[in-house]
């Protein structure tokens, strides 16, 4: 019923930028909160950065300053900007939206299957 799909993973030295974006489409009523999770191997996800339908942004420690998430409400959309990037940024990146369906008055939690970052010399 839905789908997130994430773009613009890939690999980049460190220092570089990456920008990913992550498209919900679907039987969508409203979306709430959006945001990126990352997990490196062997270790646990972690948030990295959400926004909620009303621009209110929260973001891990290790990446403020560095990154910037932002939303297009008309598009179902959000965005990552990565400035900055260091070694321990990589990981595969998760979008997630929290969301209503349409003739639900539930909340559900959705992912994507994930793009990966490496940051490498």
């Amino acid at each position: 019923q839905v789908q997130l799909v994430e773009s613009g993973g890939g690999l980049v030295q460190p220092g570089g930028s990456l920008r990913l974006s992550c498209a919900a489409s679907g039987s969508i009523f409203s979306i709430n909160a959006m945001g990126w999770y990352r997990q490196a191997p062997g270790k646990q996800r972690e948030l990295v950065a959400a926004v909620t339908d009303a621009g209110r942004t929260n973001y891990a420690d290790s990446v403020k300053g560095r990154f910037t998430i932002s939303r297009d409400n008309a598009k179902n959309t959000v965005y990552l900007q990565m400035n900055s990037l260091k070694p321990e940024d990589t990981a595969v990146y998760y979008c997630n939206a929290d969301l209503i369906l349409r003739g639900s008055y539930y909340r559900s939690d959705y992912w994507g299957r994930g793009t990966q970052v490496t940051v490498s010399s």
